[in-house]
């Protein structure tokens, strides 16, 4: 039921992205506000808890590591790709995170080769080809160029995993390591966001956007927390499901909310995306 509930959370905040970016708002400063609410939301809990967070020079070194690529340069690239793309085909997308995952790892040395993980990454990328390969797939086919924009996100969410997996969290819970992060993304993004004009000023009549950003941060913050106790409570193999639940709840809201109707490619590719996910993941051990 928790999976469950994670899923739907997850999913709910990817046509809210849609609906964020194709009214006009910039990227960086949607961005600014998603490590706002979060820092806000993690802050005052660590202040009820009376913990303090780490400033040791290898604890900063990791809180800037995931406000990078664990946030900044991924959501770039997903609200950028979310201005063109259909909201089912953005959570048919971050699916893949899994199938760069793994060869990361295995550059890495920190896992295994199996047949059986290979064969996943075809079926995810040939969930892929079929996004891009006919042209009733997309809405607009001569958006296809952004479907590469769109990969850049799971491939440094797959960076990110790998990076941990790797080097540790240096005696940071992960809810420490999201408030590090997203104190450190905050003046990041504060400046480039009013450099490049792409500030979300809040004190202006609000319209869908507004709502849209705060409600998609809110849900972030909340899921991430839950998603952590979850995975102290039962393991990370058995959390890392939600990602299917993620998928077809971003695909099911898409539809709700957007309207969206997909064409029976778009279908395919998401059993062909749940297949790739399903030999890809991670053996208990």
């Amino acid at each position: 039921m928790v999976l469950i509930l994670l899923g739907c959370g997850w999913g709910l905040t990817i046509p809210l992205t849609v609906i964020a970016v194709k009214t006009g708002l910039g990227h960086l400063g949607i961005i600014f506000w998603q490590f706002f609410i979060v820092m806000v939301l993690f802050g005052v809990r660590q202040i009820f808890l009376k913990n303090k967070l780490s400033l040791a020079r290898s604890s900063l070194q990791i809180f800037c590591v995931i406000a990078f690529i664990g946030t900044i340069f991924p959501n770039s690239a997903s609200l950028i790709a979310a201005s063109y793309l259909p909201g089912g085909v953005l959570s048919i997308l971050i699916a893949t995170v899994p199938m760069f995952a793994f060869p990361i790892a295995l550059f890495l040395g920190i896992d295994k080769f199996e047949f059986s993980r290979v064969l996943g990454i075809v079926f995810g990328f040939l969930g892929v080809n079929l996004l891009i390969a006919p042209e009733a797939a997309l809405p607009d086919p001569s958006v296809i160029w952004v479907i590469p924009i769109a990969l850049i996100a799971p491939i440094f969410y797959g960076l990110e995993g790998n990076f941990l997996a790797k080097f540790g969290t240096g005696n940071n819970s992960p809810i420490e390591i999201l408030l590090g992060a997203s104190i450190i993304g905050c003046f990041v993004t504060f400046s480039l966001a009013i450099l490049s004009n792409q500030f979300v000023n809040p004190f202006v009549p609000w319209t869908s956007a507004h709502y849209a950003v705060v409600f998609l941060s809110i849900i972030h913050g909340i899921v991430y927390a839950t998603y952590v106790w979850l995975v102290t409570k039962v393991g990370v193999v058995f959390s890392a499901q939600v990602s299917y639940f993620v998928t077809l709840a971003g695909v099911l809201w898409s539809m709700v909310i957007l309207d969206e109707v997909h064409s029976k490619f778009i279908w395919m590719s998401l059993i062909c995306m749940i297949l790739g996910m399903a030999l890809v993941k991670p053996r208990s051990h």
